[in-house]
């Protein structure tokens, strides 16, 4: 009996001290999908906001958390009461769905047709959209010099995965990628589909996906949450060119610097 009791008592304790969630990141398409992951799932949460332009990410107390040395991160008291590490964002958002999302909310019962759907765009975004635009972003803004095949070959190649998208929103009757609701999947896609036009891609030529941009941005939860560690300005920075060339430019300096940094390692 002295030992059940002393069982149920870790139990109620561990439980008393869920969540604790340190989410660190920093004003990325990446890092906001995991704040808007918490905020839809109105979730508390610390945030740590991490520079890096000045390679906080490649200290030594980072890398415990995340080797790879890349926001978003995340830590949290698990249901053993001991401390656990989430890195790569797709694989925190499942984590976060899986602990803490019980009224699916923004995901689909394990099992379902709708829970395998989520994963495959999931992974559509992570293994394709997230790459070729980053990539895209490179050669279009951060490279020292403008090599066209480069540019070519991934902006045209994030078109291509914005036309896909937008095929998928057209025979949606929900507006969203997987089901009749917001899911994970469409968190994830958000910080990359709005920031578009940085990687000079017009998301005119793509309706339902522009429609579901929208859609997504009255969400409160988007709106609260992509504010998070900073204040999101994509939307503000696509009209005005000036200061895109301007941020262009901050940017390329610290993303070759870093490079240089990682050749020397």
């Amino acid at each position: 009996m002295t030992s059940r009791l002393a069982q149920l008592s870790t139990q109620l304790t561990t439980m008393a001290s869920r969540p604790d969630i340190h989410l660190y990141t920093t004003q990325t398409p990446n890092g906001i999908k995991i704040s808007i992951t918490l905020e839809e799932l109105g979730l508390p949460y610390t945030v740590h906001k991490i520079e890096i332009s000045k390679n906080v990410q490649k200290e030594p107390w980072f890398l415990e958390i995340n080797p790879n040395g890349r926001i978003p991160a995340l830590t949290d008291t698990f249901t053993d009461g001991k401390t656990i590490r989430l890195f790569e964002s797709g694989s925190i958002q499942q984590y976060l769905v899986d602990q803490y999302d019980k009224d699916y909310k923004i995901s689909y019962p394990r099992g379902t047709r709708e829970y395998y759907e989520v994963n495959n765009w999931l992974f559509f975004l992570n293994a394709g959209v997230g790459p070729m635009q980053g990539q895209a972003n490179h050669f279009s803004r951060y490279a020292p010099e403008r090599i066209e095949y480069g540019v070519n070959r991934y902006v045209n190649e994030s078109r291509r995965l914005y036309g896909v998208l937008n095929a998928q929103l057209e025979k949606s009757t929900s507006g969203y990628l997987v089901g009749d609701k917001c899911t994970i999947a469409d968190i994830a896609h958000w910080g990359w589909v709005t920031a578009a036009f940085w990687a000079g891609i017009d998301i005119e030529e793509f309706p339902a996906l522009k429609a579901w941009d929208d859609r997504m941005l009255a969400r409160p939860g988007v709106e609260k949450g992509r504010h998070v560690p900073d204040p999101h300005r994509m939307k503000e920075l696509s009209k005005n060119p000036e200061e895109m060339k301007e941020q262009a430019e901050k940017s390329r300096a610290w993303v070759q610097q870093g490079m240089a940094a990682d050749s020397k390692k």
